[in-house]
């Protein structure tokens, strides 16, 4: 059951890409005497800066070893809920998964037409907030709302996708080119990748900046003025850059399966037209489309 792969260390590469510094606003400090006194107050040891957090996270501003340890500790916490918010929306996709359908299509002999809204299927948002590995940061304040913005973030992005998903026509049925009978009963589609089921919107869930705007926009006002650095911004960043591979390598590798069409043969009239297209007829919309 393909789902998504997240390529987890990206988030690592993305985030560090940004160059932050812990401790933040760090001036190194320079000139006489300054700078002597600076070197002088560290003995050898406090000197040497060994990171322990392989890929950092966050850069050794000071270059001490108390700076390379606030770099480890708080560098390691923005990693763990970086690996869990992903975990998260790879849960509550798989839980999206098992209950998306195509409904409302139009067949038209070999075609199946599609509107867009023709697949239906839960919002991510609450099983991400809920997820075994979300769900710990609801109790203290500034990581519930760092929660609470990734998971209303992803999901408003994934159903602009997903109200926009059309099928445009695609030949799903050949056997209901020339069906010889009054009515052609349930038949599954020819398989074929999701991807080729055309979404306006699908810019939204495959680049990074717009899902990282997204989870950027949901976080609370109080948490971006408790930040001047934008940590936020980086971090959100990160998890949308693993997020959008994810889903782009999704879309391809996805198959759409077992979509039952069905429908009249109005022309069919033995023995003078023993077969005949189906015309007007639709499918069957429950879950388990998108399952295999």
């Amino acid at each position: 059951m393909p789902g998504l792969s997240p390529i987890n260390i990206l988030a690592d590469l993305t985030f560090f890409a940004e160059g932050l510094g812990l401790p933040t606003e760090w001036k190194q400090p320079q000139g006489d005497p300054d700078a002597g006194h600076y070197s002088d107050s560290h003995s050898i040891a406090e000197k040497i800066a060994i990171p322990k957090l392989i890929p950092p996270w966050f850069k050794n501003a000071s270059g001490t070893k108390f700076g390379q340890q606030s770099a480890d500790d708080i560098g390691g916490k923005f990693k763990d809920f970086a690996y869990d918010a992903i975990d998260a929306v790879k849960f509550s996709h798989q839980m999206w998964k098992l209950q998306a359908k195509f409904k409302d299509l139009k067949v038209l002999a070999v075609c199946a037409i599609g509107t867009p809204g023709c697949l239906d299927g839960p919002e991510l948002k609450s099983n991400i907030k809920n997820s075994p590995t979300l769900a710990k940061y609801a109790v203290e304040k500034n990581e519930k709302a760092y929660a609470k913005a990734v998971s209303e973030g992803v999901s408003e992005q994934f159903k602009k996708w997903q109200d926009k998903v059309m099928v445009p026509g695609l030949p799903w049925y050949p056997a209901f080119a020339a069906f010889p009978g009054p009515m052609a009963p349930p038949m599954p589609n020819v398989p074929m990748p999701l991807i080729a089921c055309i979404s306006a919107m699908m810019a939204e869930i495959i680049v990074p900046s717009k899902l990282g705007d997204a989870m950027t926009g949901k976080l609370g006002s109080g948490q971006k003025d408790e930040d001047p650095d934008k940590q936020h911004e980086a971090l959100f960043k990160a998890i949308g850059t693993v997020l959008a591979l994810a889903f782009l390598t999704w879309l391809p590798s996805q198959q759409v399966m077992l979509v039952m069409g069905k429908g009249p043969i109005p022309t069919f009239a033995p023995p003078y037209v023993p077969v005949g297209p189906v015309l007007g007829g639709d499918n069957i919309a429950t879950p388990g489309h998108l399952m295999t």
